[in-house]
């Protein structure tokens, strides 16, 4: 599984969306936050950006949505145009089932938790999936410090995908830099949101480049890609 960077458009600058969406070129995914201000203390965009963004770019869009109630709105960030959308476990009220229904509007469901939120009581929820996010900071604003305390979760994450017997992408999201991202791989994450550390760079595009190619690395490196 070849590791896939997801730069997040909210580290970005929202007067320039289109052009910032062509200067990660070569990205696997734009990462898209959707905070309304009541699940998270932060409020960023909704489904008008969504649409307009994805008339904009050819990178398919990976929305995250950190908002209450996303078993109403999750559908309408398919309709946007979203190829992938995350809802929080600890928002939804019926998770099989909103995932079933983004997955019938044609896009790929994922549920993101939240730092302290354990994994094993969603086993059995897995294979309703197409991605799992460990958020490694506490969600609601970008910038901040990677959380190391979250690196064993994602190992137990991982092992509970082989287990299954699973095909499912496993997504951190939070601090993730040069410094850290060989860290998260190494535990099993392989998919990665990076946001200051790609819209920060004098080039974000080689910046892209640069982080994926230090994941496939460690990617390579570990046990849990060898199936041990």
């Amino acid at each position: 599984m070849p590791a896939q960077i997801n730069p997040s458009i909210l580290s970005a600058d929202f007067a320039r969306l289109a052009d910032e969406a062509k200067a990660v070129e070569g990205a696997d995914w734009l990462h898209v936050d959707v905070m309304d201000n009541h699940f998270v203390p932060n409020l960023t965009l909704g489904t008008p950006v969504v649409e307009s963004l994805a008339r904009a770019t050819d990178i398919p869009l990976d929305c995250h949505l950190m908002i209450e109630d996303p078993d109403r709105w999750a559908p309408q960030y398919v309709e946007a145009g979203a190829s992938s959308v995350t809802f929080h476990v600890e928002a939804a009220h019926a998770p099989i089932r909103l995932a079933r229904e983004i997955r019938a509007k044609g896009a790929r469901a994922s549920m993101a938790l939240k730092p302290a939120t354990p994994i094993e009581s969603y086993e059995d929820i897995l294979p309703e999936l197409d991605m799992l996010l460990i958020m490694t900071v506490e969600p609601g604003f970008g910038g901040q410090a990677f959380l190391d305390i979250t690196l064993p979760k994602i190992r137990r994450t991982r092992e509970l995908i082989a287990k299954h017997g699973l095909q499912m992408w496993l997504q951190v999201d939070g601090g993730v830099s040069a410094e850290t991202i060989e860290r998260c791989a190494e535990a099993g994450a392989d998919v990665f949101v990076a946001g200051s550390a790609v819209y920060g760079a004098a080039d974000p595009a080689e910046a892209v480049r640069v982080l994926r190619a230090q994941a496939d690395r460690a990617i390579a490196d570990s046990t849990w890609a060898h199936g041990h």
